[in-house]
């Protein structure tokens, strides 16, 4: 792969409790991600925006799962233009967007190295599992499930968007960051095999130790890792505009750790990067982290 990046603008909220996400891209690309990315040495092909219809005229569907079918047209749609930017052989970067979009990025990743047999590993970097199915949601909100889907659990039309079955294996996947489950979910956490460290392991063992044994489990006997980077993962004081805030979690200084060990891994597939929400953001300053993290991502070091 050659370096030039292919992004995608995926405007849509529809699978968050709370309006404006879609207009998160906008925001990273006024923070500067044009600049960022060709300082450090990278072309950008612009592959569009994705845009969705205004929540007022889509309909809703079952409760328990709000405006799936509408998530997944967009999902699908996202996935041919990755499948493309691969072929292509440019990195994808995915702009959301609420954290759904995920089952269409990391989906077309998996389904393009599939065909070339070997599977893909992926560190899910959140504040949240995103596990659980239509049967154990609270609130019915897409963006809490699409791990859950990639896994293979929930909703056939979500699971089956990058082919039959399941795009990714539990055993390749590692979860960063997490600080709040719910109760039904954490069953399916538990049982389903994926390597999850908490806030509180990371305290004990330190981000450069779990961040190690991450891209270890992504990286062994895969293509690569694609990392889908949500940005309440990190603390709210320093990404004050996310969708979901929860206290106590990653500092500045290890998302960047994080992202640099993967640019350093040599190994990276795809980048997503959602979940900012501008509307409750400060003078863009979530939108400057995620420009700032997309460059630690793709290799920008301080010497």
């Amino acid at each position: 792969m050659d370096r030039t990046t292919a992004i995608i603008s995926v405007h849509m909220d529809l699978g968050a409790g709370r309006r404006g996400v879609d207009m998160g891209p906008s925001a990273i690309r006024i923070a500067g991600l044009h600049e960022e990315l060709e300082g450090i040495g990278w072309a950008v092909e612009e592959c569009g925006s994705i845009t969705v219809e205004e929540v007022e005229s889509v309909t809703e569907g079952e409760a328990n799962a709000r405006y799936a079918d509408e998530i997944a047209a967009v999902c699908r749609r996202l996935d041919t233009r990755i499948r493309k930017a691969l072929d292509e052989e440019r990195l994808p970067l995915c702009l959301g967007g609420d954290h759904s979009v995920a089952m269409g990025s990391v989906s077309a990743v998996a389904a393009h190295h599939r065909e070339r047999g070997q599977p893909i590993g992926l560190i899910w970097f959140d504040a949240h599992a995103d596990m659980n199915t239509p049967e154990t949601s609270p609130s019915g909100n897409v963006h809490g499930m699409p791990l859950a889907h990639l896994l293979g659990h929930g909703l056939e039309e979500l699971v089956d968007l990058g082919g039959k079955g399941p795009s990714v294996q539990a055993e390749h996947v590692a979860l960063l960051g997490i600080r709040s489950v719910d109760r039904r979910e954490r069953e399916l956490v538990k049982a389903s095999g994926v390597r999850v460290y908490t806030m509180s392991e990371i305290d004990r063992r330190g981000m450069a130790t779990c961040v190690a044994e991450a891209l270890t489990r992504t990286t062994e006997g895969t293509a690569g890792v694609h990392l889908s980077l949500d940005l309440d993962g990190v603390d709210p004081r320093f990404a004050p505009g996310v969708g979901t805030q929860v206290p106590g979690g990653i500092t500045y200084r290890e998302a960047h750790l994080c992202c640099e060990e993967v640019a350093g891994s040599g190994r990276l597939l795809g980048i997503d990067v959602v979940e900012l929400n501008p509307v409750i953001d400060a003078n863009n300053e979530t939108g400057a982290l995620a420009v700032d993290l997309i460059g630690s991502a793709l290799g920008k070091t301080i010497l």
